[in-house]
């Protein structure tokens, strides 16, 4: 009998210790937020109070050179969910645009799959972006973009959030379609867009507090739909920042971050949670950029370009995280990370390796949220841009295979000299603002960093591990060659600026 009592108390004891490594993990990605809108990030060129963001910095760890996998949404979000770079699917440029099937394959392995099937109750509340089909709620008919611009009330998904390893899915596929809400697999009801970030804000709330009395750790993505287009803050928060609509809707978007800290902390839930927040890619053109700088506030900071752009500021975001007991409080790391490295990082956390031909440009960085360096098999970060240009970043050098901004900050391809150098090349330690091209004085240093952006394009992942295959044959490298073999993604959208 204190045989059993002995084991039974060892066995509760182990299970206690387990579920307490593993923390409950909030995924809070912002859309089309600059680097510079964070107050605490840039405090002498950001005018926006963003109180709930600089009280999670001073709790936590401010990440200053992280980047998305692109500079815009669809293939960030990829990233985010798969750990591997957009650019390997059928997606070369662009974004997508629904009414499609899913860009994550039924057989691909994603974050939320992986955190489920270890255990975690999933769920996503927001803007999902990766394309999914939509079918007749009575005949099951697929449904074509062509016929219904607005998805209908009651269309069912088949191929959703909800097949790619998430327990619950609350929200919209992106912002054209915003007006469409959707729950699980379909779609339940039509509703303004101003009403969508009230209603992300007190879903996340309410799943929450739903699992407070749970066992089961969770994971919960919350991709907000702000302060993307369209910007539509709610009366309570218009006119609070003094800087038009776009400053009150990331007001209003960082009050999200507090609705969420507050929920975990009257949960006591606060002590065992990962949060992390961060944003899609650099802030839109449409957010009237001149205007905000004409007010003292820039929304890429010090850094070049913004959205859409292969310059820093498209692709180097906001990244706070806040985990008790793990992350020390005030604390900075500088170490390089980009958005595809959440998977290795959640698997390095739980203690689980990812599954076989999984995460491929993926790696941890829960050393660095300790304050030791990154033990890393990647060599630098593939950036990307909306038009598909590539750049390559290893330590304080960037390589850049475009003669512009690659995107929609000018000059862009098409408005750069003729004589300009074919790419661009940037010590990023000694010139953040990319504003020196090294490309022609350092010749050897380019060619290093091509080849290795080369090798990891060719053998198919960024990282050590088994064998993978692009879905593309052929990927192209230099885009504005715009050679004839370049390989076309079946289907592709534009992002509105």
């Amino acid at each position: 009998m204190r045989i059993f009592a002995t084991l039974l108390c060892f066995f509760i004891f182990s299970a206690t210790s387990w579920g307490a490594e593993r923390p409950n993990i909030v995924y809070i990605l912002c859309d089309d937020l600059g680097y510079g809108d964070i107050h605490c990030l840039a405090p002498k060129t950001s005018k926006i109070p963003t109180v709930n963001a600089d009280l999670l910095a001073k709790q936590g760890m401010v990440f200053t050179d992280a980047h998305s996998g692109s500079s815009v949404c669809t293939p960030t979000r990829y990233g985010i969910m798969t750990g591997r770079y957009s650019w390997r699917t059928r997606l070369q440029k662009g974004v997508v645009t629904g009414f499609s099937p899913s860009l994550i394959a039924e057989n691909r392995a994603t974050v939320a799959g992986f955190l489920k099937s270890s255990g975690y109750h999933t769920a996503i509340i927001g803007k999902w972006h990766l394309d999914f089909d939509y079918g007749d709620e009575v005949t099951g008919n697929r449904l074509r973009q062509n016929d219904h611009k607005l998805p209908l009330i009651g269309a069912l998904i088949p191929d959703g959030p909800t097949q790619r390893g998430f327990d619950y899915f609350h929200g919209f596929h992106h912002a054209r379609n915003m007006k469409a809400v959707i729950e699980n697999n379909q779609v339940i009801e039509h509703d303004d867009e101003i009403n969508m970030l009230p209603r992300l804000t007190q879903k996340a709330k309410q799943y929450i507090d739903s699992r407070s009395e749970q066992t089961k750790p969770f994971f919960l993505y919350l991709p907000l739909g702000s302060p993307h287009t369209p910007i539509v803050p709610t009366p309570q928060w218009q006119g609070k920042s003094g800087l038009g609509d776009y400053g009150d809707f990331v007001m209003q978007t960082d009050h999200v971050l507090g609705v969420v800290m507050t929920a975990l902390e009257n949960n006591q839930l606060m002590d065992n949670t990962l949060i992390i927040f961060t944003s899609d890619n650099g802030c839109s053109k449409s957010a009237g950029i001149a205007n905000l700088a004409a007010k003292g506030h820039q929304v890429s900071a010090s850094l070049r370009g913004s959205k859409a752009d292969i310059w820093d500021g498209g692709h180097r975001v906001p990244m706070i995280v806040r985990w008790p007991g793990n992350i020390k409080a005030a604390s900075t790391s500088q170490q390089l990370i980009c958005l595809t490295d959440l998977f290795a990082t959640a698997a390095d956390i739980i203690g689980t390796p990812m599954p076989e031909n999984a995460g491929e440009d993926s790696i941890s960085f829960l050393p660095a949220m300790r304050g030791q360096p990154i033990q890393s098999n990647r060599v630098g970060v593939v950036h990307h841009s909306i038009s598909g240009h590539f750049a390559y970043r290893m330590e304080n050098w960037k390589l850049i295979l475009a003669r512009g901004s690659g995107g929609w900050t000018s000059p862009n391809e098409k408005q750069v000299p003729p004589d300009a150098p074919k790419a661009q090349l940037y010590n990023m330690s000694k010139d953040p603002a990319e504003l020196n091209n090294l490309y022609l004085a350092e010749p050897d240093i380019a060619e290093g960093l091509l080849k290795q952006l080369q090798l990891d394009i060719s053998k198919i992942r960024s990282t050590i591990g088994p064998p993978a295959k692009n879905d593309v044959d052929e990927i192209l490298l230099w885009k504005s060659e715009k050679q004839s073999q370049a390989t076309r993604p079946r289907r592709q959208g534009t992002e509105s600026p």
